[in-house]
């Protein structure tokens, strides 16, 4: 409540300066007014009880009382209500379609390709609070992992799930991971469709050609922004497993069919970028977040709700007291 309280013009409390010099005034005329008889003796005279002279005083506190209310109200005091409407003028949906075929357990991004992968692309999610996103898993076939949704809360805990599992065909198949992205957000009503396509490697299975699938994307108006990960020369990647299912690692040759990707990337008007370490992945989703923005437009609504009238009632009404009083119970005084 407090937090909501202001004074319009707070350049009025110096105002309140001037009050003990209309304190000091008042006593200083008070004496010079009340004159002082010296006699002898008082016997002769009739005393009187009444308390009246005492409280004379009060008239000035009265006057004082009702300026200082002034001042403040003259400082304008006021509750300030302050609310947002945020209204979104270009709404983007996004399909992120993610590689996770045994080599994407590289080891040349730290701690491998996909763990890295998850971890900027998480960061790139929390950073579209405005758009809806959806996840698309693929390797040797593809499926939908989660589909577009406003809730970044489910499409992070997806995220955060995505692992390599022997369960999906062995390969990449690019075509396949691309036409699903397409498949999931081609109906949709957004402004602005964009696909974030990753892979590692280069396109050994599936039934549908990537060129194919990328016509579809540019059919739809859907923007596709390839990415390859690895770097360049040769990475410690996964080959055969250990009797305990755990994997042997050996230097492997990095193969990216960069032609691919590029030529999928400019068929739909979208870039191609090679992410050779975790610096570069960061990146290139940095630069895709600049790319690929949405615009909204934010109305801000204030309510002020004035304060100062209840005290200059106040202040009135302890005026009118003080003239009352002056002229009839303090009459024969003043």
């Amino acid at each position: 409540m407090l937090s909501n309280f202001e004074f319009s013009n707070p350049e009025f409390f110096w105002l309140f300066l001037a009050l003990p010099v209309a304190i000091a005034w008042y006593l200083w005329k008070r004496k010079k007014q009340t004159p002082a008889v010296k006699i002898s003796s008082i016997k002769g005279f009739k005393t009187s009880t009444s308390i009246l002279p005492k409280l004379r005083p009060l008239l000035f506190i009265l006057r004082l009382a009702a300026l200082s209310l002034i001042i403040v109200a003259l400082a304008r005091p006021r509750n300030v209500d302050v609310s947002t409407k945020t209204k979104t003028t270009k709404g983007i949906d996004i399909v992120i379609a993610i590689d996770v075929s045994a080599s994407m357990l590289a080891k040349d991004l730290r701690p491998n390709r996909l763990e890295a992968l998850k971890k900027v692309a998480s960061s790139f999610i929390n950073g579209r609070p405005n758009d809806r996103i959806g996840l698309v898993e693929y390797a040797g076939e593809s499926f939908t992992k989660t589909p577009i949704t406003s809730d970044k809360s489910i499409v992070l805990s997806a995220l955060k799930s995505i692992q390599y599992n022997s369960i999906i065909e062995g390969g990449t198949a690019i075509g396949m991971g691309l036409a699903t992205g397409v498949n999931r957000i081609k109906d949709s009503k957004a402004l602005s469709k964009v696909i974030i396509l990753m892979t590692d490697g280069e396109n050994n299975a599936g039934q549908i050609d990537p060129r194919i699938a990328a016509e579809l994307a540019q059919e739809f108006g859907i923007k596709v922004y390839t990415i390859g990960m690895g770097t360049n020369g040769t990475a410690l990647s996964p080959y055969a497993r250990n009797p305990n299912g755990t994997f042997v690692y050996e230097n492997i040759q990095v193969t990216i069919d960069e032609e691919l990707l590029e030529e999928i990337a400019e068929t739909t008007g979208g870039e191609y970028f090679r992410a050779t370490n975790n610096k570069k992945l960061q990146e290139i989703y940095d630069e895709i977040d600049k790319l690929e923005r949405t615009d909204v437009e934010e109305f801000k609504y204030t309510n002020y709700e004035e304060k100062y009238r209840p005290l200059v009632l106040l202040a009135g009404l302890l005026l009118m007291i003080e003239l009352l009083l002056k002229y009839t119970v303090f009459k024969s005084f003043v």
